[in-house]
């Protein structure tokens, strides 16, 4: 399992390199992914070790994990035709993956996968801003980017530029100026995850897979960097 998470090598040969039949060494890694991703933290609980660590905040961000395509034929809300797992945004098929990072920028918590073309906002509207509003509340802001704009109470977001010739006051530049400054350093989480482990890199499976994935490899990286709770 590790090997196949750090280089993503074929399934069958990294199987005949440990004296496994090919029906065995798929076995071996369904299982392995499975065993791994139900280890993963769900978002209450890594939100309050987050807080009991004394840390000032979170910090939500977005990805999509490249795939291979899954024809899903959809109509968009303005009634135009799209593929479901192709993402305008970064302009590839994949799934949609959120995730919250500690301000040092390792990953504490990833979401279930969603369809490419869901935007960062809809998706976490899906996943996690319930609990991050529960976790203003008690003291614990949430840091993000421009896409999660109007995602509520709690959710800090950069103040947009306003349109025409007009500038923004000093102050709400120097707001986004700090926010930028505090987000950098968990703009690391995703490249955390998928610099380590390449499987994360290019799904080749069932798009659907890329949760189980996804949260096996923060597993990993939790074993890594001796983040498992005793």
């Amino acid at each position: 399992m590790l090997a196949w998470f750090r280089k993503k090598e074929d399934i069958t040969l990294l199987g005949a390199g440990f004296g496994l039949s090919r029906a065995t060494a798929y076995r071996y890694h369904a299982e392995g992914v499975r065993v791994l991703a139900d280890e993963a933290p769900d978002l209450t609980e890594a939100l309050e070790r987050v807080k009991d660590e004394g840390w000032a905040y979170v910090i939500l961000d977005g990805t999509v994990v490249a795939g291979d395509r899954d024809a899903a034929p959809k109509t968009s809300k303005k009634g135009q035709a799209i593929d479901l797992w192709f993402s305008g945004k970064a302009h590839h098929h994949g799934g949609n993956l959120q995730a919250v990072m500690r301000p040092d920028g390792l990953p504490v918590w990833i979401s279930a996968v969603q369809a490419g073309s869901v935007h960062d906002l809809s998706a976490a509207r899906g996943n996690c801003l319930a609990a991050l509003y529960a976790a203003a509340t008690a003291g614990l802001p949430t840091l993000a980017d421009g896409g999660y704009t109007g995602a509520g109470i709690g959710i800090h977001v950069p103040i947009k530029q306003p349109g025409g010739t007009q500038v923004l006051h000093v102050d709400n530049r120097t707001y986004n100026a700090l926010l930028r400054g505090l987000r950098a350093q968990g703009e690391r989480g995703f490249a955390l995850l998928k610099t380590r482990w390449a499987a994360l890199r290019h799904v080749t499976a069932c798009p659907h897979k890329i949760s189980d994935i996804g949260k096996a490899a923060l597993v990993l990286t939790h074993i890594e960097h001796k983040y498992i709770p005793c």
